[in-house]
């Protein structure tokens, strides 16, 4: 089925792309063509969007809090949850930041012309939520009192997606502070929640293949085929930054945290790997690395077990790192320069939403949109990265799950708990020794 889905969203790609090049080269700037746009492909691709961004927000309340709740088990590990945690936001940050700086440094949204990119936001009009806009010039302090919501009704009402997530992350800290059957009972229904939402989510990907052709017809008829440039250097900067986070940072990390050779560490989870990179869920990939975890790497089953569990919804780095460069390439596709403040709101939203994203193929689509809108950039962009955005979730998964196994390998050597007596692990020991 995802297979099936992942070729329909090609297809629609394709079909758009193709389509939209070719009215471009043979109608370009006709009425006609203008008025089949406006009348037909763009709203239905404002239709798509507008089903995205009205689940963000029972999304954000569902997945955050229940993520933060799943860390109630702190209270019986102590040290481990602290340290995963703390593990967790660190590297998260790490991430983000190479990915911020990579598109900053090498800019791949630039590159279209004045006329076109002018042309392009005449025409095509922000979805940004309603409120968000007050990035009015308000002072460091206004922005961290305002984070705090006074009324979280209104918040939501307005789509106050900062002081949302602020709300939902206190929500998650009373789940985990209230040890009582009503306090489950709404948890239950917390989680109720979350599996409808994630429900209607899957109904709405399913409609992404018609999304994306409306949403890619929509822009190359009116620009032609030189997004597609920057398409590409937008895929090659997702990837650098992947890459460097895989096997630079968690190297470093697998090495002097960890007490492992990375080498050994790599071998060992590459059956958790190849599940990451197929499923593109980290959901669907729990059991694998809790067996690679045990049988190859020797961790301990109640570090590797808490440690994968948790880190499967609320240590994604790799969709954090995904999320900041996909709102900045955007920004710089469209030509808004976004300040040093606002690109920091970027990264520590992305730090969030890499907790919160559900851990499920195109579970980071309504976060992105979501952040898109509140920073001022068209969210008609997402139609764009869309159509590759399927390769890029399961590259991204696989350093998700990389970065979970790190993680418990880290936390397993500062609790003195990593064990080599695996055969399979005593192997491999032997081999590199020889």
């Amino acid at each position: 089925m995802r297979d099936d889905l992942s070729l329909r969203m090609l297809t629609g790609l394709a079909v758009g792309t193709v389509a939209g090049v070719t009215a471009h080269a043979l109608a370009g700037g006709s009425l006609a063509l203008e008025a089949f746009v406006a009348n037909v492909t763009a709203p239905l691709g404002q239709i798509f969007l507008r089903l995205l961004f009205m689940l963000v927000l029972p999304l954000i309340v569902s997945s955050l809090a229940l993520g933060v709740a799943g860390l109630g088990d702190v209270r019986q590990l102590g040290r481990i949850g602290l340290k995963t945690l703390a593990y967790t936001v660190v590297v998260s940050t790490i991430a983000v930041l190479i990915g911020v700086g990579l598109v900053n440094a090498l800019r791949p949204g630039d590159g279209l012309s004045p006329e076109l990119r002018e042309r392009l936001l005449e025409r095509t009009l922000s979805a940004a939520i309603a409120g968000v806009a007050a990035a009015e010039q308000s002072s460091g302090i206004d922005f961290v009192v305002k984070l705090v919501p006074s009324n979280v009704f209104r918040a939501l009402a307005d789509g106050d997606v900062l002081a949302v997530m602020v709300f939902a992350l206190i929500l998650g800290i009373g789940l985990t502070l209230t040890p009582t059957p009503a306090a489950r009972s709404f948890e239950s229904a917390l989680e109720g929640l979350y599996d409808v939402v994630m429900r209607l989510l899957g109904l709405v990907i399913r409609m992404a293949p018609v999304g994306v052709a409306c949403l890619l017809f929509t822009t190359t008829a009116r620009l032609g085929y030189e997004i597609l440039w920057q398409l590409g250097a937008y895929v090659g900067v997702v990837l650098l930054a992947l890459a460097i986070q895989q096997f630079g940072v968690y190297s470093l990390s697998v090495a002097w945290l960890g007490g492992m050779s990375p080498l050994r560490f790599f071998r060992g989870i590459r059956a958790a790997m190849l599940t990451a990179f197929s499923t593109a869920s980290s959901n669907a990939t729990l059991p694998t690395a809790l067996l690679v975890a045990e049988r190859d790497l020797g961790l301990p089953p109640h570090v590797s077990r808490f440690v994968l569990t948790i880190g499967s919804t609320a240590n994604q780095n790799g969709t954090a790192l995904f999320e900041g460069v996909t709102v900045l390439f955007l920004a710089q596709f469209y030509g808004v320069e976004l300040a040093v403040g606002q690109q920091l709101m970027v990264v520590m939203i992305c730090i969030l939403g890499g907790v919160g994203t559900a851990g499920v193929p195109g579970g980071s689509i309504p976060v992105v949109a979501m952040i898109l809108g509140m920073v001022d950039v068209p969210v008609e962009g997402i139609g764009i990265i869309l159509g590759v955005d399927r390769f890029l979730d399961m590259c991204r998964t696989t350093l998700n799950v990389t970065g979970d196994l790190v993680c418990a390998t880290v936390v397993a050597r500062s609790e003195n708990e990593l064990r080599f007596d695996s055969p399979r692990v005593k192997a491999e020991v032997a081999a590199e020794e020889a």
